[in-house]
């Protein structure tokens, strides 16, 4: 037991003023004579036995009063459990990523929660609130209720170790107590904290009636016709559904086809045909979960002529010139002694067919071409030395070339995933007419194999700085020394290497993913580039590349949907970002992962808990009962004791 005024304690010495009084009475008995003494004798005896012990309950009562009052005064107390932890740092963390959409009993679960949270919290409670992407630090419930109404679904997905690393930049070593309130979708492992002893793990795992979700994954071109576009839309579905559900395009605001998702299997793949032309819309589907990833945004731009330069032999570049058609391609093929360097900047890809040696100059030029987003395509000609082939890649890389080997090698693997056979195949191919080389260099260092051999040797190979490409063959495919001129591959291969991406295709960039796009304009040093819709406008980091702008978006915009890149007024270019689908799956729940946090089922619990945990045990009302008990006690004594 413990006073929160021991100092009162020393009025235990008046304890002595009582005894003193009892002890030291000058009332004395008189004498007196009577005829009869037996029986006044007795009568003495017994009166004096009396009054005896009516001083010794009297006293004993008095004794026990003041120090019931006293010890009443002095505050006396149990410490609670947790009594150390009272003044710790409250904090709320609320999930509010795009799975809380999911409807509990009493409607969307992040509404539930932010409604729980208003009603259970005291007004004057001091706390802290922390959201996925949102802070609201030391204040109260009445001071952020509408920004707790108003509280948007956030694409950033719902980490708690990384908002325990934000709480403790913000507040370092101080004790905490911390709740996490969340569906506990889509969380990995378990969490981690290095917090101390004297900070405290909370949490409150909030359930959707109904875990079944449709979801639009993706959109992609899977095939180009003369005036068409064939886009395949690729649907999830997780769980069970009782009806079809009904799937429609839109170009800006102009409806452009429908079709109808069969609930008989969760996975599905819609074909929609639109003309090739500018599309700058969205597909969309309504089911009665999770809204967010029923909307999937993208645009395609009007084809754009890439401008493609071979250097080398003429008659050697007589294939390319089939592949690069006039239709897509602005070709031209030319020789080592002619090639006009300062075309290369403006190019949207360099093949170098079978350069037998590579100027320094050109090697300087085409550094600085990649750096700067430039597609590179390198032939090597087998039957040349190395090193000057050797000292080329070195500019771009640690690969290199080893001498050659005369041996016939079949080309069997092929890497379906890579961006450049991405559409190509509808399904894996296991079976074809392999095509062979009869001589070949080996490839040294690190890349990412395009085409190998049946020995996993690599016979196209890609490295990339994100910005620009280089592709690489291990050897010649003249047709004296290969007949992968008469394979199937040779068309997708040299006609994706060749496409500038940013002038063709389909764009529709995952929010987070750190994207970027490369616009065909030149800005003045002073001026910037904007990205904007109806309802939002951001800046993007930029880097100007001669003729050409990199914007790199990291993390925005906030909100998914239709943008176009502004200069000034003027649209440069349409371009289409979405939420993230990293959270459809409302099955994926690991409450595991808060093991280690003490779970609580409301937030009433969670403040009646921490309440009674580090409230002590207060008995001084106790000790004021006593008192009143004795003072009756010596009435009592007084009245009835003789």
């Amino acid at each position: 037991m413990q006073f929160k005024n021991p100092e009162i304690l020393y009025f235990l010495f008046l304890l002595i003023i009582p005894i003193l009084v009892h002890l030291f009475q000058l009332r004395r008995f008189k004498k007196q004579e009577f005829t009869n003494v037996k029986l006044l004798k007795e009568l003495e005896i017994q009166t004096r036995k009396s009054s005896t012990i009516k001083k010794w309950l009297l006293l004993a009562t008095r004794l026990l009063l003041l120090a019931a009052l006293i010890f009443a005064f002095a505050q006396p107390f149990f410490k609670a459990k947790d009594f150390d932890k009272k003044n710790n740092e409250l904090i709320v963390v609320i999930d509010n990523s795009f799975s809380m959409q999911a409807k509990g009993n009493s409607g969307e679960l992040l509404k539930r929660t932010i409604q729980d949270l208003l009603e259970n919290t005291p007004e004057e409670q001091q706390l802290s609130v922390l959201t996925n992407d949102e802070n609201f630090y030391d204040t109260n419930i009445r001071n952020i209720q509408k920004e707790l109404q108003n509280l948007k679904y956030s694409s950033t997905p719902f980490n708690p170790a990384a908002i325990i690393t934000r709480i403790e930049a913000k507040k370092p070593g101080l004790p905490k107590d911390i709740l996490f309130i969340s569906d506990a979708v889509g969380l990995k492992d378990e969490l981690k904290t290095n917090l101390s002893d004297a900070s405290s793990l909370y949490y409150q795992t909030v359930e959707a009636n109904e875990t079944n979700n449709i979801a639009i994954e993706n959109v992609q071109i899977s095939q180009v016709l003369d005036q068409f576009y064939e886009l395949k839309i690729s649907i999830k579905s997780y769980g069970d559904f009782e009806n079809d559900v009904p799937i429609s395009m839109y170009n800006g605001k102009k409806l452009v086809g429908k079709a109808l998702i069969s609930k008989e299997k969760p996975q599905k793949e819609i074909l929609f045909t639109i003309p090739k032309n500018d599309f700058h819309g969205y597909v969309t589907i309504q089911d009665n979960s999770l809204s967010y990833d029923n909307t999937f945004y993208f645009s395609i731009s009007k084809p754009q002529k890439s401008n493609v330069i071979a250097v080398g032999n003429t008659d050697k570049n007589q294939f390319l010139s089939r592949i690069y058609n006039a239709e897509e391609f602005n070709y031209t093929s030319t020789e080592l002694n002619t090639l006009n360097y300062n075309s290369i900047e403006n190019a949207d890809a360099i093949i170098l067919n079978e350069v037998s040696n590579i100027p320094n100059a050109l090697s300087v030029t085409l550094k600085n071409y990649y750096s700067k987003g430039g597609n590179i395509i390198f032939i090597p000609d087998v039957n040349s030395p190395v090193d000057s082939y050797n000292s080329f890649l070195r500019n771009f890389s640690n690969n290199s070339l080893s001498e050659k080997v005369v041996k016939e090698k079949q080309i069997t693997q092929i890497s379906f995933n890579h961006p450049i056979y991405t559409n190509v195949f509808e399904k894996k191919v296991s079976n074809f007419q392999y095509p062979k080389t009869n001589a070949t260099f080996t490839i040294n260092g690190s890349n990412l194999p395009v085409l190998q051999y049946e020995d996993k040797s690599v016979f196209l190979g890609n490295i990339t700085n994100r910005l620009g490409n280089l592709f690489f063959f291990s050897t010649s495919i003249n047709k004296e020394n290969s007949n992968f001129q008469n394979s199937p591959l040779i068309v997708p291969t040299f006609y994706n290497m060749g496409q500038n991406n940013n002038k063709t295709g389909l764009n529709a960039f995952t929010i987070g993913n750190n994207n970027f796009t490369i616009i065909n304009e030149t800005i003045a040093k002073d001026n910037v580039l904007s990205v904007t819709n109806a309802e939002n406008s951001f800046i993007p980091m930029q880097q100007i590349l001669n003729n050409k702008i990199k914007l790199t978006f990291g993390n925005y915009p906030e909100n998914s949907g239709n943008y176009a890149v502004l200069k000034d007024k003027e649209s440069l270019k349409n371009i289409s970002f979405n939420y993230p689908r990293t959270e459809s799956d409302l099955s994926q729940i690991n409450s595991d992962y808060f093991d280690n946090c003490t779970k609580v089922n409301s937030v009433s619990t969670f403040y009646s808990d921490i309440h009674s945990s580090r409230t002590s045990n207060e008995v001084w009302k106790y000790f004021i009962i006593a008192t009143l008990l004795f003072l009756i006690l010596e009435l009592l004594i007084q009245k009835f004791v003789k």
